[in-house]
């Protein structure tokens, strides 16, 4: 405990160290290009230290560094007309849709993500079993993940609803 304080500290400096690396892109001034481009910024960081990206992705930081995407990410919404309660309610909307799919990224439930065609199968007809036809029908869409297609379909979907909230 040299230089930070308590085990707290240690944790904060590296989620803090994570997000140093987030190269911020460059503003564009199209909402959706920048939002785009953040979101893919924040995915990359992340995933480049998965064992630390659970720190980034739940801790609450306060440095003025640690600090710099959320100022970001205000910037383009008050740039696309947003005032500020609504620019902070989309932010937090943002983080927690990227937050969310990155967690289950970097942390899947057994079965997400399988190829097993055997378990699969296996797993819609326990499904038929129970009566969920809901589930049944869509358990081979439930096992298989592509996780980068996820999280572009997740921002996409968010894009397109604060593209109509500016608009409004």
């Amino acid at each position: 405990y040299n230089h930070v304080t308590s085990k707290d500290g240690i944790l904060d400096a590296l989620a803090e160290h994570v997000l140093a690396e987030l190269t911020l892109p460059a503003a564009t001034g199209c909402l959706e290009d920048d939002l785009r481009a953040l979101a893919q910024a924040f995915r990359a960081a992340n995933l480049a230290h998965p064992l630390a990206a659970t720190l980034v992705l739940t801790r609450q930081l306060a440095s003025p560094e640690s600090l710099l995407p959320t100022e970001h990410v205000l910037a383009v919404l008050r740039r696309a007309g947003l005032g500020p309660a609504l620019s902070v309610h989309v932010l937090r909307a943002l983080l927690a849709t990227m937050t969310g799919t990155l967690l289950r990224e970097l942390n899947p439930a057994p079965g997400c993500g399988t190829t097993d065609a055997k378990g699969i199968a296996w797993r819609q007809q326990v499904l038929e079993g129970a009566a969920l036809p809901h589930l049944a029908e869509s358990a081979v869409h439930l096992a298989r993940c592509d996780h980068a297609a996820e999280y572009a379909f997740a921002v996409e979907l968010l894009i397109d609803a604060v593209r109509r909230i500016a608009r409004a």
